[in-house]
Parts: C-alpha cells; structure tokens; sequence
C-alpha cells in the first residue's frame, strides 16, 4: 500500500509544512507514505507524468489559494490513467465548500475538512489495516455527508518534522509553535479558529535548538500572532538569545501595538540579525480597521516601531492590504504615508484575497467587493476603489519592491523624496515614468534600473534643486554600497586621475591596518581587490560640492545585516587614515 501526499508549492524554495505533519503524526504507517513537491511552475503533464511513475494506490492534495486551480485539473487528467485510485483532498482551501466541490469535482473520494493529523491517521489504519469505515472517521466530508466535526489537536502530540534536513536543502523551514488568533480579522481564515493553542515550550526550546545546532538560516514561524501570549514570546525570544549561534535567523509575525517595553528590551538586546519581526498593520484609516474587526492604535503602533529600530538589529517588515472596506484611494494614500514615515526595511503592499469562509467573503455583496473567479481571488474593485485606481496601486507596488524593499536606493531615495509632496507621490510619479517609457513591460535588469532612476531624477529635477553629478554620486554610493562590481556603471565618474591616490590609501592600510582589521592575511593589492574605494565631490546629504573631494572605502567583509550593505569608512585625510 502506498499513499502519495503531493504539495504544489508557489515557488521552488518554498516547503510543505503540512504535508510533513501528516506523515510525522501517522508515523506508525511511515513505511507506506511517500511525499512529493511541486511547483505551480511546472508543467501539469509533467507532474501528472511523475505521479503516474510512483504508482500510487491513494492520493492525496494539500490544498491552498495558490495551487487549487491547478489541482482540480491534475485529479480531472489523474483519474483518466488511475481510475481505481482513490483521491483525497485537505487544507483550507477545500474546508469551506467541501460539499460544493465533491458535486463538481466527481473524480474526488473525499475531503479531509479542518486539522488534519488525526483525522489522516485514522485514514490511514482504513487503508492499510481495514480498519473503520470512512463514514465513522470524524473530519471527513464524503458524497453522502459529513462525518462530524474532530475536535482540536492537541500541538504537543504533533512530533517534529524535520528530522532530515536533506530534504530541505535550499527551501525555507517553517516551524510552528502556535496554532489560533486571538484576532477576528474579517480577511483573514484564522479568525476562524477561535481557541489559541501552543506547544509547550519546553518542546519548542527543544526543537529550536535543532535548528541551531544545524546551523539552519532561517526558520519562519507560522504563528499568526507570535506575540499574543506574552510568556510563550518572552520564553521563546529568550532562548534564541541565550543559545544564538551567530547565523541562524528566526522571523515571527507579531502585533506590534501588543509589545510591552520588557518585550522591545528583550528585542533590541538580539544579535544584529538574529530576529525579523513581520506585522500587519493592513490600513491606518480608523473607519476600516474598525470594520475589519481589528484593535489598533497606529500613535502605539509608531513609537513601538521607531523603538525596535533604535536598536538597530530587526528587520521590520510592514504590511498594508488595498481593497479593503471603506478603504479608498485617498485614505490609502494616507495609510503608505503614515507606514513609509516609520522607515521599515519592507513596506509590503497587498491586495485584498476574499478567502472562503472569511467575514470579507460572506460580506462581499455588502462592501461591493468584485474580486477574480480564479485564484487567489483578489480584489477587482469595490465600493471605494475602482479597478482603475488598483492597477494603479499595482503599477505602484512595483516601484516599491524594485527601489524600496530591494534596499538598493537608501541614499538616492531619501533625496528624491524631497522633490515630492509625499513618499506615495514619488512611487506613483515613478510608476508613470515607468509606464510612460515602457519598462514595465520591457523588465529591466537590476543594474539598468539604476539609470532609470537617474532619467527620473534629472528629468524630475530639471529646475535646478540638485545638480546631474549630485545624482550621479547618490547612485554610486548605492551601487557600490552593495557590490564590488568588475565593471564600473554608465553613471559613475572617471577615477583615472585619483588612480595614485587609491593606490596609497592600501599601501598605508597594509602598513597601519586601522580600517581592515579582518584583512590582516592580505597585502595591499589584495584588499584593494576585495574592497573598493570611491571619490565623492558632493555632500550627499545635502547636494552642496565640497571643497576637497571625499574618499570612501567600502568593505564587503562586514556588511549590515539587516541591508546586507557593505561597511563604509570616510577617509577624511589620507595621509594618516
């Protein structure tokens, strides 16, 4: 007997945490279960090809906003070569109209609703012992009927999943130590589940510390709001500090308006990159975070925020959804403001998913929500914003990603934000431009995005505030701050005649080793390879030219964590370093 649980996952470096809990949980019948990862990215044949190769004699589909499309056409092809194979489906896309799905989809046997892990033990024993019948295993929706509900998992039963880190080479690791929100976001499936559970801590700790011991380099929690118990996220965030292992990264989507100051002081106290927080502010507009059924208080929220950043060692990423009720284009103006001014090093713009069996999709007549028959069932328009206003705010959210979140432009953008009445203005300015030119669609690569930005600039600038060369260095200082490039950029300067000069500065560094202390194994032709050195004419905070041009070496040994930019060192007077 073999049971194929198969996973399409979005991309290739993504995991299936699911997947893995039901064959850990059903471990007694280990020898009879088989895994298998896809990607939406691959083509339908070829997957239907391989599942075909494995001769499965169950199948089973963990089932998501990304996938489900994609799987109702592989089990409508699979049951043409496997007619006698039975297929299963689980997850949450499938919970919420389980009844609906099996009379469109005949193909399909049945649909594990809910959490999984004991229902598909049970499943399990059915298949390979004969053990009890379908309609007495709870958890199950079949063509005559439900089964009844199966209560809660107990999440300190749920053994460990990765016991082979093998199989995780190059993909994210996701853990859990929660499962619940004590929040009722009417967007939002955990909303639904109103009991928070956790693991115990003295099992997390235990995990982790496989983690750490693996030196694994990132771990994402999948608690939906990490910091609602104040215990379990001090316990936690604790042991990370105490048991650090310089490398591993550890991120958590909090709430941050509910950090005290014994959380923030534990927080900023982490090593430089140890920790990133994600949290979801969605909208500062109080009319939409009321009718979203979410508690904020966005004046909390920004000192919470500006005081995580004092400590300069989280990344903090921050998440706004266009599309949601009483939301319009104006007041989403407002809410990219307010989150831009609190200077995170991701500002993630969303659109709104109406996910079945959320408040949002029950709703969505009332709200005018249009949203797109395919999944991942985003928003189209609605009552306050129209179809053209959100792509728009698409064309829009590409400028942020490629100039902000890419912390590629943190010199250049702080000035260009000065020619404009707002940071929203800049980006939508920006998106025109890109529009107007045709980049859009021609995708430019990373290092012509630079020179984009400089036509943007000059053209934006064109009355004189800031002078051609001043952007040119803006965008030097930012090339170079993230990579020794062999080959110099289109926009930066002619360094032939400081050519001696250079040279000098790693001759007195090889005798003095004041800067590069980490190169003490390599001469000065070596570190001048390994580092870069840049003039500059201009302040570039200020655009003023200086009176004696400024040499700055960059080190790409020691670089930020949080930005990965490489460190700086301003040789204000090269003769002593």
């Amino acid at each position: 007997m073999k049971v194929l649980l198969v996973a399409l996952n979005a991309k290739y470096i993504h995991s299936n945490p699911a997947i893995y809990s039901l064959r850990a949980y059903a471990g007694i019948y280990k020898e009879h279960i088989e895994l298998v990862e896809y990607t939406i990215n691959q083509p339908l044949e070829e997957i239907m090809g391989d599942i075909y190769k494995r001769k499965p004699d169950v199948l089973a589909f963990s089932c998501y906003i990304w996938n489900i499309s994609d799987i109702f056409s592989l089990t409508g092809e699979l049951r043409k070569i496997l007619p006698k194979v039975p297929v299963w489906l689980g997850g949450p896309e499938v919970s919420f109209d389980s009844r609906q799905i099996l009379k469109e989809h005949g193909e399909i046997t049945g649909i594990m609703a809910g959490e999984g892990e004991e229902t598909f033990l049970e499943l399990m024993e059915h298949y390979v012992e004969g053990g009890k019948p379908l309609s007495a295993i709870k958890g199950l929706v079949l063509k005559e009927g439900e089964t009844g509900e199966r209560p809660l998992t107990d999440l300190n039963r749920l053994p460990f999943l990765y016991e082979r880190l093998e199989d995780f080479q190059h993909k994210i690791i996701y853990y859990e130590s929660g499962r619940g929100c004590p929040f009722r976001c009417s967007y939002c499936l955990s909303s639904i589940d109103k009991t928070v559970r956790f693991r115990n801590l003295d099992i997390v700790k235990r995990e982790l510390q496989f983690f750490l011991d693996n030196r694994v380099k990132q771990v994402k929690f999948v608690d939906r709001t990490f910091n609602c118990n104040h215990e379990h996220a001090m316990g936690i965030w604790q042991y990370i500090k105490e048991h650090d292992n310089g490398m591993t990264n550890f991120h958590f989507e909090v709430a941050a308006d509910l950090l005290n100051q014994e959380e923030i002081a534990l927080l900023n106290s982490l090593r430089p990159g140890a920790v990133q927080l994600e949290i979801g502010v969605q909208s500062t507009n109080p009319a939409t975070i009321s009718e979203i059924h979410r508690v904020m208080d966005v004046e909390k929220l920004k000192k919470i925020v500006a005081a995580i950043k004092r400590g300069n060692n989280i990344h903090q990423h921050l998440d706004l959804i266009a599309g949601l009720p009483y939301e319009d284009f104006e007041t989403f103006q407002q809410s990219f403001n307010q989150v831009y001014a609190m200077k995170p090093q991701q500002l993630q713009l969303g659109f709104l998913k109406v996910l079945k069996g959320s408040d949002i999709h029950k709703n969505a007549e009332k709200y005018g929500i249009v949203y797109t028959s395919r999944e991942p069932y985003e928003v189209l328009y609605t009552k306050w914003i129209s179809y053209e206003e959100i792509r728009k705010l698409k064309r829009i959210e590409e400028m942020v990603e490629l100039y902000y979140n890419s912390s590629q432009f943190t010199t250049t953008l702080p000035i260009l934000e000065k020619l404009f009445d707002s940071p929203f203005s800049l980006y939508e300015a920006l998106a025109e431009y890109y529009e107007r030119e045709g980049y859009f669609t021609n995708s430019p690569s990373r290092t012509y995005r630079y020179l984009i930005l400089l036509e943007f600039a000059i053209n934006k600038s064109a009355d004189g505030i800031y002078c051609e060369e001043f952007f040119k260095e803006l965008l030097t200082m930012d090339f170079y701050l993230r990579e020794n490039a062999k080959s110099r950029p289109a926009f930066a300067k002619d360094l032939t005649s400081y050519k001696d000069a250079i040279r000098d500065v790693y001759r007195q560094e090889e005798a003095e080793r004041i800067l590069l202390p980490g190169y003490m194994a390599y001469d000065a032709r070596q570190m001048a390879k390994m580092t870069h050195v840049e003039v500059f004419d201009y302040d570039l905070h200020t655009g003023e030219k200086l009176r004696v041009p400024k040499f700055v070496l960059f080190d790409y040994k020691e670089r930020s964590p949080l930005t990965y930019q490489a460190a700086l060192h301003e040789i204000t007077d090269r003769r002593s370093l």
